[in-house]
């Protein structure tokens, strides 16, 4: 009871304080004059003590009971009054109801006396009444009527009048009604949102552009091609004049099979013509490379890399660090950004007899739970990505057997499948039931084992490329509607093959790799968005001129000498001078043509090396027998021996030679094998 007597008190003086507004404003101003009146004698009097006023206000006091009261008065006269209006409302309502008859039912309805009346048209006159100065006069006018006219004048039309019995709309509406219109019909026809009014070309090289990649956001596009080169183009970075701002060979001398960022666009998968993919970062770094296999091994699973070329790889839609590899070694592998030392899962293709069969391409599904390759034998083999033994859906004769299925991608909704075979076909498939296409679409020409198919952003269309030999046509983008599976629109490109097909779904443009080597973007001003639109409103950059090899004098007869330039004077006093300088006039030294160092020949004998050459080494006498040179000093040392004879003086007084003849007959009676060798 206690809190409902406290929210009954809190909304009465709620509404005490607008009846106060309203109402008893002129008792407010009353009190406040009496109050001003009481104050000023004392406010007069405390200014003439302190030197400046402000004193001897007084706070407000209300009588809350009188207040409550008076707003309950109110709210009972204006209720009673309310209910007499509408009673009589229903009255007048019944009496023209009842005809000339004048039959009125009586009114059942509580009425008030006319001393009531004039009460409550006095209190409904109080709150009437303008707070403020009074309204000049002329001016005066009803409320009601002001409001009226504020309405009338705001729903009038703005200029001269209509002409009489016209009876269409405004610019405006027209507008809206137009822009309604179109909005229906391109709702209703996915057409015409392809965006095909304009387009840009890339030249990226000379051959065949076999890969495309978009970052996520739209900002990079990366192109790799048949001539092993890889570029870079910045949308935001591009003049008019479409120059790519870098350019790599990441894999040497291999195509390009496939690129693509990742969900985070940070790095690129590019999968080329070897066993070993690659990881760059946005600048063209290399990140990572996965390992090669073991080639000798049989048993493929037991392997750390693919052992032989790369088909296609892409990145998990979910999972930023792990993406997926095909190879002709017979096996699909994940991988892991971390860990590039080993695979992360291993899926092996079997034909329907068990054995290995190449897959041409794979992909994830939108959600990432499922793996798909299509096979060289013509097959669509789908796993569950946690379990790589057995297929989860399979499809024996989805393409003619021994054909390259090209391209494998979802659609949004992850329901449908859309395979380009090598077959020239253009298949979807209900991966819910895997066994019979949903449509098939054929007489699509594909003489490039990488011809993909993408989804439009709203998922209505489907777009893939079309080949065509070289002088016998143009190729072409042909557009499928999703449902029905019918042509409904085409693109041609130039006079080449359109081979890569990338529709952005952020940008709305469409991106074409074809066969002579461009890059096409296609793009709509109004429908697309950024990408393309930001380099082609750039003017080109001047190049610049290398600067000239003569310089221009200015003469400056006032300058300073420490800014003046030295004038070039003539060449043959410059060489009066140098001839004057003992330093610049000396002989150069002699080239080396003997012995010496520096540019200057050593004297002969000079040296200790060269003493002992003079002297010793190359002192050659006449004798050309050494031993009569011994000889020579035999009768000097019989005579006056020194160091031998007088060491045998005492044992052998008396020389003893060998007799040289008996040993040359003894020699001749030995054996031929017992004869010293000399």
């Amino acid at each position: 009871m206690a809190a409902a007597a406290f929210c009954l008190l809190g909304s009465l003086f709620a509404v005490a304080q607008f009846t106060n507004i309203l109402v008893g404003r002129r008792g407010f101003r009353n009190m406040e004059s009496r109050e001003a009146s009481q104050g000023t004698s004392n406010d007069s009097d405390i200014t003439a003590v302190m030197g400046f006023s402000g004193f001897g206000k007084k706070a407000r006091t209300f009588d809350l009971d009188a207040i409550f009261e008076q707003t309950r008065r109110t709210a009972i006269e204006r209720s009673q009054r309310v209910l007499v209006e509408r009673q009589q409302e229903v009255e007048q309502e019944m009496a023209a109801g009842s005809g000339p008859s004048g039959n009125t039912p009586p009114s059942s309805g509580p009425r008030q006396t006319p001393k009531d009346d004039s009460s409550s048209g006095s209190d409904s006159d109080s709150d009437s009444k303008l707070i403020g100065p009074p309204v000049p006069p002329g001016a005066g006018v009803d409320e009601s009527e002001d409001e009226d006219e504020d309405e009338d004048d705001d729903d009038a039309p703005v200029g001269p009048p209509l002409p009489p019995g016209y009876r269409g709309s405004t610019a405006d509406d027209d507008d809206e009604d137009e822009n309604e219109d179109t909005k229906d019909e391109e709702d209703d026809n996915p057409v015409k949102r392809i965006p095909d009014t304009h387009e840009i070309t890339l030249q990226h090289g000379g051959k065949t552009v076999s890969a495309l990649a978009l970052d996520p956001s739209g900002a990079r596009l990366v192109t790799g091609g048949y001539d092993y080169e890889v570029k870079f183009w910045d949308f935001a970075g591009m003049d008019a004049s479409l120059q790519a701002f870098r350019s790599l060979q990441p894999c040497e001398c291999h195509q390009i099979k496939a690129l693509q960022y990742s969900i985070t666009g940070d790095v690129i998968l590019v999968v080329a013509g070897n066993a070993q993919a690659k990881v760059l970062d946005r600048d063209g770094f290399q990140v990572m490379e996965c390992i090669k296999g073991d080639q000798y091994i049989v048993d493929m699973a037991n392997t750390k890399g693919h052992t032989a070329m790369l088909n296609g790889g892409c990145w998990h839609p979910k999972i930023k660090e792990e993406f997926l590899t095909c190879s002709n070694d017979g096996t699909v592998r994940t991988w892991d950004l971390n860990s590039e030392k080993k695979h992360k899962a291993v899926f092996k293709p079997r034909s329907l007899q068990g054995k290995r069969v190449m897959p041409t391409c794979c992909t994830y599904s939108r959600d990432g739970r499922l793996i798909a390759a299509g096979c060289q034998d013509g097959t669509i083999q789908i796993w569950d990505r946690n379990l790589s033994v057995h297929t989860k859906f399979h499809c024996r004769q989805a393409h003619a057997p021994g054909s390259d299925t090209s391209c494998l991608t979802f659609s949004y909704d992850g329901t449908t499948l859309a395979s380009r075979g090598g077959d020239d076909t253009l298949k979807t498939w209900d991966i819910r039931n895997f066994k019979k296409p949903l449509n098939s679409a054929s007489d699509l020409p594909s003489f490039f084992p990488m011809t993909d198919c993408s989804f439009s952003p709203d998922d209505q269309l489907l777009v893939t490329g079309t080949s065509v030999r070289k002088g016998e046509g143009n190729g072409k983008l042909v557009f499928f509607h999703r449902a029905s599976f019918q042509k409904v629109y085409e693109i041609e490109v130039f006079d080449s093959s359109a081979v890569r097909c990338l529709w952005h779904p952020k940008l709305n443009q469409i991106m074409v790799g074809t066969s002579n080597g461009l890059a096409k973007v296609y793009y709509d001003p109004v429908k697309s968005q950024r990408g393309a639109k930001l380099c082609v409103v750039k003017n080109k950059r001047k190049e610049r001129h290398a600067e000239t090899l003569t310089q221009d004098y200015i003469i400056t007869p006032h300058a300073l000498p420490m800014f003046r330039e030295a004038r070039q004077r003539s060449t043959r006093k410059q060489l009066e001078k140098d001839r004057l300088d003992p330093v610049r006039s000396h002989k150069p030294e002699p080239p080396v043509s003997g012995p010496g160092r520096g540019g200057r020949v050593a004297a002969h004998g000079g040296t200790l090396s060269s003493y002992i050459v003079k002297n010793i080494a190359l002192d050659k006498t006449d004798d050309s027998n050494p031993r009569e040179a011994i000889l020579r000093h035999a009768k000097a040392a019989t005579n006056d021996p020194y160091w031998i004879a007088p060491a045998y003086a005492k044992t052998q007084p008396k020389t003893v030679f060998a007799d040289v003849e008996a040993e040359d007959e003894e020699d001749d009676d030995e054996p031929e094998w017992k004869k010293r060798k000399i």
